[in-house]
């Protein structure tokens, strides 16, 4: 599952990204990456170990919700059962 936010532009500086993925582990867990930066620019990866499936989904609905809440907008998600 991947989920793609941006930041509108404001003309001056190229607009802020943020960029959450799901990805199971070779030993069952999940992994929740967390990617952020100025498009074109650097960016920071950040990557958090679940147990099972659906405490990594719950971290990636806060993560999401938190972004929003901070401006950003969802430009883009994939995956079977990507959050609205």
């Amino acid at each position: 599952m991947r989920l793609l936010l941006q930041q509108r532009p404001d003309g001056h500086e190229a607009p802020r990204f943020v960029q959450l993925m799901l990805q199971p582990d070779l030993l069952g867990g999940w992994t929740l990456v967390r990617e952020s930066g100025q498009i074109g620019g650097r960016s920071t990866v950040r990557r958090e170990q679940f147990l099972d499936r659906d405490s990594a989904f719950v971290a990636l609905e806060q993560a999401r919700d938190q972004q929003l809440k901070r401006g950003f907008q969802l430009m883009f998600s994939q995956g079977a059962e990507a959050p609205r």
